[in-house]
């Protein structure tokens, strides 16, 4: 049903918001250091890892991999937690808009959703770096990164991973 809402192609994966990064280890096999997801997260970048056999089989059945968000927002991050499982988890919009930021910037799809809940914006409405996205980072391949969506936490999550932690880009 989020694909039909927001007129997504079905090919693109949906990702998962967790309330803290020690759920992370049940859901994904997870190969970078602790302290790497750390530093990363909560925050606006999403990791995408191998999915471990405890994920749900009907998301996203066409990849190994899953997106994982933890979001610097306390009401979602409460959300998350009070949930026995993750939430899958996208941006309020038809697919290729602007990311919303509140509630009212996505009235026209109130009336085809069940519940909304406003638990405030989700960024600063005045920066237009807020509107691009979580920057989402494959971390599936040991010692690897790629960059599959620069977004708006782009350059500090690249000298995390390549000066903290030695990681090196894929070439593409």
């Amino acid at each position: 049903s989020i694909y039909s809402l927001k007129g997504r192609r079905g090919g693109k994966p949906l990702a998962v918001c967790l309330g803290d990064v020690e759920r992370l280890y049940r859901y994904c096999q997870v190969n970078v250091p602790d302290e790497l997801l750390q530093d990363l997260l909560p925050g606006p970048v999403t990791l995408v890892l191998k999915r471990s056999e405890e994920l749900n089989k009907d998301l996203n059945p066409f990849t190994s991999l899953v997106g994982v968000r933890i979001p610097n927002h306390p009401f979602v991050r409460e959300l998350a937690r009070a949930c026995s499982g993750p939430l899958a988890l996208t941006s309020a919009n038809i697919s290729c808009q602007a990311s919303s930021l509140t509630v009212l910037e996505f009235q026209d799809l109130w009336p085809r959703l069940s519940l909304i809940i406003d638990g405030g914006p989700t960024g600063d409405v005045q920066s237009p770096e807020c509107r691009l996205g979580s920057t989402v980072v494959d971390l599936s391949v040991s010692g690897k990164f790629s960059i599959i969506r620069p977004g708006c936490a782009l350059t500090p999550t690249v000298e995390i991973l390549t000066q903290k932690y030695g990681l090196a880009p894929v070439s593409p």
